[in-house]
């Protein structure tokens, strides 16, 4: 009886919970790894990669109310380990309503069992290729930006590259979301002319100096850069020589590896 009275409640707060007026875009701490929560003050809840492990499964827990499982969207930039792996465990346990990916070939048994889980619980799941707005409500948006074409079913020596890259546009704060991309994607990024200035800059590749060069990062310009890297990672992430090429351009740098999980929250007006 005490449990069904708990659940009525749950429900009852579920269904009077107001619009939200804010955007938080919550930076989980998931070791090395990306995972990336986007609450629009609309309501939705769009999740970039999963981290190396079911613990992003926790840290979702500590970031969302208590009476909430649902993800509106869930994207996976790319499929290596520290990006996929935590999404599986995301699939498993909360009610996911659509997935984007790009479709690119890998072996990875991670991405078996991404796509497997999907096909089972009968969740929607699209490829992206070329630009995509995703609409969530007055003056908010994510774009996606990158790949600039269609790359499904094709095989890369160098995933990275492939990755998923985004653009979010909300409440007069704007966020570029670049996955693990290297320099040659940067650059072509650079010369199809979209419009990457951004506030908010989702370091690439956690940090590493095979992405994140100068002429990139002059054409963002941001005020603020957040590096997902684990703390005392076996990689190096992130590179000295990246952070301070951003400290030079007077941008404040947050890190997972130091500041642990990082929520930014802005109030709407």
């Amino acid at each position: 009886m005490k449990r069904l009275f708990l659940l009525a409640i749950m429900i009852f707060i579920f269904l009077l919970k107001p619009e939200s007026r804010e955007l938080q875009v919550t930076f989980l701490n998931v070791g090395e790894g990306d995972s990336i929560l986007i609450e629009s003050p609309f309501g939705q809840n769009i999740l970039i990669d999963g981290g190396p492990d079911e613990d992003v499964v926790r840290k979702l827990g500590e970031a969302l109310p208590f009476w909430e499982r649902k993800i509106d969207l869930l994207i996976l930039t790319h499929p290596h380990s520290d990006h996929i792996t935590g999404l599986n465990s995301v699939l498993e346990r909360f009610y996911v309503d659509r997935v984007l990916y790009t479709g690119v070939e890998d072996s990875l048994p991670a991405y078996d069992d991404f796509l497997k889980i999907i096909e089972d619980k009968n969740i929607l799941i699209s490829k992206v290729g070329g630009f995509k707005s995703i609409e969530m409500g007055k003056d908010c948006s994510l774009k996606i930006i990158y790949p600039l074409n269609d790359i499904s079913g094709k095989s890369f020596d160098n995933l990275n590259n492939s990755s998923i890259v985004s653009k979010l546009d909300c409440a007069n704060k704007t966020f570029l979301f670049t996955g693990d991309i290297e320099k040659e994607a940067e650059e072509a990024i650079l010369i199809s002319g979209i419009n990457i200035k951004s506030d908010v800059l989702k370091v690439a590749h956690h940090g590493s100096d095979t992405s994140n060069t100068e002429e990139f990062l002059n054409f963002v310009s941001p005020e603020l850069a957040v590096i997902q890297s684990g703390e005392g990672n076996s990689f190096g992430h992130p590179s000295l020589r990246i952070v301070k090429r951003l400290e030079r351009k007077g941008v404040q740098v947050l890190r997972n590896d130091i500041e642990g999980t990082i929520e930014l929250t802005y109030k709407i007006n």
